[in-house]
């Protein structure tokens, strides 16, 4: 059976890299965008990395264009943006599609998945965040609007932890 571990996905610095390397590691793997109403999720992402990180947790962010064309910029961009507006130490990769015929299958993977408290299906837009176990497997997805700080992520990755 497939998980999350299995995919390969090129960094933001042009290397590349298995999912594989975060086994053992519980995530919140998020499609990111640098232009969007939801861009100030940046912070509560970076505080959730930095609170949890020594526990065995990290964030994950794949930035994604899709949506409104809200993250247009390169990649060497993306970075200068989030490491000087937010301060993003949590690992970023390439820019990805999340949906369609080009849909990154990692995030095929993700889209797949039985979840709560949203269920399968597309990406409705940037930001949304996917909860995947230490194993690999898809915990949880939350909403684009759910904030990184909101009580019931953090009980979820509090549970998982």
């Amino acid at each position: 059976m497939a998980t999350f571990h299995d995919y390969a996905a090129r960094t933001i610095g042009g290397d590349d890299a298995t999912l594989g390397d975060w086994a053992g590691t519980l995530l919140l793997v998020v499609n990111v965008a640098s232009r969007c109403g939801l861009t100030p999720h940046y912070e509560g992402l970076e505080q959730l990395h930095r609170r949890f990180q020594p526990r065995g947790f990290a964030v994950l962010g794949f930035p994604c264009n899709q949506f409104g064309g809200q993250e247009p910029g390169s990649e060497p961009e993306i970075a200068e943006f989030c490491r000087t507006r937010y301060d993003v130490s949590f690992p970023l990769f390439a820019k990805i599609e999340v949906n369609g015929a080009g849909r990154h299958p990692a995030y095929a993977f993700l889209t797949g998945a039985a979840t709560r408290p949203e269920g399968p299906g597309d990406i409705r837009w940037n930001f949304t965040k996917f909860l995947v176990g230490r194993d690999g497997s898809v915990l949880a997805r939350f909403a684009p609007p759910t904030d990184p700080l909101a009580d019931e992520l953090v009980a979820e990755i509090e549970k998982a932890l």
